[in-house]
């Protein structure tokens, strides 16, 4: 059985990866799914956010990257996949995870949410924290896959 590991991913994190590899553990596949929020604005582009992914996962067999418009649930319908991946870090992500799974529920009956819990060395780990880290011109390796170089991006 496939599981869609959907998100911004603006950028991958180490948190990311630790999801991918440990639900490859649960399922025959892992898609992840480069989604768009329209309440964000991006910091990397969706070509360059495909390429940081790839390099994280390109020697992982059975994991899939893809780049999505539109619902989760949507995607998942029409790619026959009956569950969804999310890792939580905190009470708040499980509390927004919550919510957004009874959504998907509705939207998609059938669909079901697997939550993973963030290793505890992966807890402080965002994209939010990456993305400023680079805007202040630091260096975020410490935070992404370790076969992940980002273009340098400074805003």
């Amino acid at each position: 059985m496939a599981v869609f590991f959907p998100g911004s991913f603006d950028p991958f994190t180490a948190g990311h990866y630790d999801i991918v590899c440990r639900a490859l553990k649960l399922f025959d596949h892992v898609v992840v799914g480069i989604g768009t929020n329209v309440l964000k604005k991006s910091f990397f582009t969706e070509a360059e956010r495909l390429h940081i992914i790839e390099q994280a996962v390109g020697d992982l067999r059975r994991v899939s990257v893809v780049v999505y418009h539109g619902l989760t649930v949507d995607y998942c319908a029409e790619h026959d996949i009956h569950c969804i991946i999310r890792g939580v870090r905190s009470l708040c992500d499980y509390e927004y995870e919550t919510l957004t799974a009874q959504v998907n529920r509705q939207l998609q009956n059938g669909i079901e949410t697997v939550f993973l819990p963030s290793l505890p060395e992966h807890t402080y780990i965002n994209s939010t924290v990456v993305r400023d880290i680079l805007t202040h011109g630091g260096d975020a390796s410490a935070f992404l896959p370790k076969k992940v170089t980002l273009p340098i991006k400074i805003s």
